[in-house]
């Protein structure tokens, strides 16, 4: 390790060794996973070799090798041009001389404002169309970049609101509803749903990378002109997918378009809040990435503040937590194969989370060297992240309908981005140690919910009723013996009156008239 690492401080002798071997580190332990992974064999074709799946016909796994594949070349593109111009837009607004901090506020606001009612367009107009329209949304966007204008660059943050709801449910919605018309095996969803976590962070390794090169070639504009080739190359390929809008109903294809809208969006928000499952599940999802963004903007100043002498290569560090995240892709159909279902595992991710977090603000409270603990607690932390996405992806595709994805995934979206606001607000008005308890609390709160979907939770619950009700029967069973005894006091009372003469009821005249007509 020590002769790697050597090696590779020769190309980068700016960097400090420190920075070196955790990108060293961080790259075996890639290369590593990627080849247990493979060893272990994916979950089609391991799930090919049971005895369900020998019933599956080669043609179908060659089918859903196919729809993976298309999906994924498609997400790869995207989530490349996405990552090129994230990773540089706050230096591009910082060489305009703006107003960064309410530009990256108005983007925010946008996405909690349109939230609610872009998912009832999604699912009416189509999934394909709304990718389509996010394709054109960022190519126009990424070309009002170019202008120093703060109008024009406040309303495309506006728009960038908009497109980064499609981004997160046009998309996922495509494929979930995709999945099932083609009718592949449900087990089979965690292979595609762990390799887009995979594609996500590689791809954001590989951004850096173009992005500075693009950068160094046309300057600071230049990862966002390689962002519009890169979106126009993915909207040529989202074009030969085909449509889908999920189920829809006989009344909602009659009706017109603004009523069928408007009752896409009230079905949406009804079916959410009666469905107690449909509410943990955007409660995981608001609490979860809400905490994974406020931390996206604290890792850079916490680690200057204690690196030795501030000195962080930022680049080398970013695409270590990357890697990270691409760890955690590869891990999870590994670590779901010990936990009794998706649920239970996305709980413990979260969990994992939270305890990373412990270590920020434990060593900032105590104070002395921390550098190195506080910067393995973030490696998790991302590593935690790389594996909560596909879990987290596999939780609601169990839960959401498949006519009301789109509704439903940007329904949540508010929520998050309110988080979002909140975390980057508590950044700039509370301590760096206050902020990380509070992203350790918004991953707890995610872990304790999401166990409350988990069989364990509800067979403990069903368990308690039962043990309730068999004890409330046991109590109206001793109620029921008991009045037996006192009937029986009373009907003693009678038989004596009737042999008593002149003291006869009418009721035992008109018994020994039955009796005396009986033996007649």
């Amino acid at each position: 390790m020590e002769s790697i690492t050597g090696f590779c401080s020769s190309f980068v002798p700016a960097w400090p060794r420190w920075s070196v071997q955790l990108l060293v580190s961080m790259t075996v332990l890639l290369v590593s996973s990627s080849g247990v992974k493979l060893l272990t064999g994916s979950p089609e074709v391991t799930e090919k070799k049971t005895a369900k799946q020998k019933k599956a016909s080669e043609a179908l796994l060659g089918q859903f090798k196919a729809f993976k594949m298309q999906y994924l070349t498609v997400y790869l593109v995207i989530m490349l041009a996405d990552w090129m111009q994230g990773t540089h837009m706050y230096t591009l607004y910082l060489s305009y001389g703006v107003d960064i901090s309410a530009l990256f506020l108005c983007g925010f606001m946008s996405g909690a404002i349109f939230a609610p009612f872009l998912g009832s367009a999604v699912d009416k107009i189509g999934r394909k169309k709304s990718c389509v329209i996010y394709c054109v949304l960022e190519i126009i966007i990424n070309c009002m970049e170019h202008s120093t204008n703060f109008t024009v660059l406040l309303a495309g943050r506006v728009l960038g609101g908009i497109s980064t709801n499609l981004l997160f449910s046009a998309f996922e919605s495509w494929m979930n509803s995709e999945f099932r018309k083609r009718k592949f095996p449900e087990a089979w969803l965690t292979e595609i749903h762990s390799s887009a976590s995979v594609v996500n962070g590689s791809m954001a390794i590989l951004a850096g990378i173009v992005a500075q090169w693009l950068e160094d070639m046309m300057g600071h504009i230049g990862p966002f002109k390689g962002a519009v080739g890169l979106t126009a190359v993915a909207l040529m390929l989202i074009l030969q997918w085909p449509e889908n809008y999920g189920e829809r109903s006989e009344d909602d294809k009659e009706s017109s378009d603004s009523d069928s809208l408007f009752s896409q969006f009230k079905l949406g928000w009804t079916t959410t809040l009666k469905n107690p499952d449909l509410l943990k599940i955007g409660i995981v999802q608001s609490f979860s990435e809400g905490a994974m963004y406020t931390f996206v903007f604290m890792w850079v100043p916490t680690l200057l503040k204690l690196a030795p002498n501030s000195d962080v290569p930022t680049g080398a560090v970013f695409s270590s937590l990357m890697i990270a995240i691409t760890i955690g892709g590869n891990s999870y159909p590994i670590m779901q194969k010990f936990f009794k279902s998706s649920e239970m595992a996305a709980s413990a991710i979260y969990l994992l989370g939270a305890c990373s977090m412990l270590v920020p603000v434990l060593c900032l409270t105590m104070g002395g060297n921390c550098f190195y603990p506080v910067l393995v607690a973030f490696m998790l932390v991302e590593f935690s992240i790389g594996m909560f996405m596909p879990a987290a992806g596999i939780c609601r595709s169990k839960v959401i309908p498949d006519n009301l994805q789109g509704a439903i995934m940007n329904i949540y979206r508010l929520p998050l981005n309110l988080l979002v606001v909140t975390g980057t607000k508590c950044t700039d008005l509370l301590d760096t140690t206050t902020v990380y308890s509070i992203v350790g609390a918004w991953f707890f709160i995610a872990a304790v919910v999401q166990f409350t979907m988990t069989d364990t939770w509800k067979s403990l619950f069903e368990s308690k009723s039962k043990a309730s009700a068999s004890a409330s029967t046991k109590a109206k069973g001793k109620i029921t013996s008991t009045p037996p005894k006192s009937k029986a006091k009373p009907k003693a009372t009678p038989r004596r009156s009737t042999r008593t003469p002149g003291r006869s009821s009418s009721r035992s005249r008109s018994t020994t008239r039955s009796k005396s007509k009986s033996r007649t």
